[in-house]
């Protein structure tokens, strides 16, 4: 039979095991590799949301110049471009809103870097409302087909898009760049959008219409100036998440300011 090797009586058994300063400092050096591996992937999850966004805004504002088009041209086969775009639109936002939720629950941000994954959920929302109301114009000329717009309407719905499509743009850079100079002037172009339904109104509508079917294209035609009108109401509302993201305050809805 082999010998116990004798253990000094003042010596704990475990002490032969006992970690190493060296080893303590491996152990040390380890955790600090995955504790700098964790934010940095954490600050590309961040930057890839915001990424993602102003790629879904640019596939909204396409839609706006695609729909836009469509409806002047009276292209049907456009509006069914228009109609079937929406369909990677929806797909983005639920990719996005679901990465946004995955960093909420994994990493748990705080402070600018928490309110900036609130606000994404909040613009991407904004955003692919903006595709679904496009859609509703690309139903509209449709509706409209094959009859052409009136000279004068033709010119308003040709500003308002145009005026939509840039409103959202500039909010989007506002929100993307943290730029509160930007973000007040995006509400301030509002303005002009309003201009624009109300002189859309008053055209469509001074006169009357001749019969029924004229009464129901101008009522269509009414519809699409709205839509464009609440596209630039839903870009003032991404410039105000702007000015969340930057100074943690919420703007007053009635342009009171924070």
């Amino acid at each position: 039979m082999s010998e116990i090797p004798d253990i000094d009586a003042g010596q704990p058994a475990d002490a032969a095991v006992a970690p190493t300063a060296d080893d303590s400092a491996n152990m040390g050096a380890g955790r600090s590799e995955e504790v700098v591996e964790t934010r940095k992937r954490y600050h590309e999850e961040l930057h890839q949301l915001t990424v993602d966004t102003v790629r879904l805004a640019a596939m909204a504002a396409e839609q706006i110049a695609g729909g836009t088009e469509a409806l002047l041209g009276g292209d049907l086969a456009g509006a069914e471009r228009v109609i079937a775009e929406d369909a990677h639109i929806d797909e983005l936002f639920h990719t996005i809103e679901e990465n946004a939720y995955f960093v909420l629950a994994r990493q748990s941000p705080m402070a600018s870097e928490l309110r900036t994954v609130i606000a994404i959920l909040r613009v991407i929302h904004e955003i692919e409302r903006c595709g679904d109301l496009m859609v509703n114009v690309a139903k509209a000329t449709r509706r409209l087909y094959p009859y052409g717009l009136d000279p004068k309407v033709r010119g308003l719905i040709e500003r308002m898009g145009a005026q939509a499509g840039d409103q959202l743009r500039l909010a989007v850079v506002a929100f993307d760049d943290g730029d509160l100079v930007q973000a007040a002037a995006v509400e301030d172009m509002d303005d002009v959008m309003d201009d624009l339904t109300k002189a859309l109104f008053r055209t469509i509508f001074t006169g009357g219409a001749p019969d029924e079917a004229a009464l129901q294209r101008a009522v269509q035609v009414a519809l699409v100036g709205r839509y464009y009108e609440r596209i630039a109401d839903h870009a003032v509302n991404i410039s105000h998440r702007a000015h969340f993201v930057v100074t943690g305050a919420l703007v007053d809805p009635g342009g009171q300011g924070p």
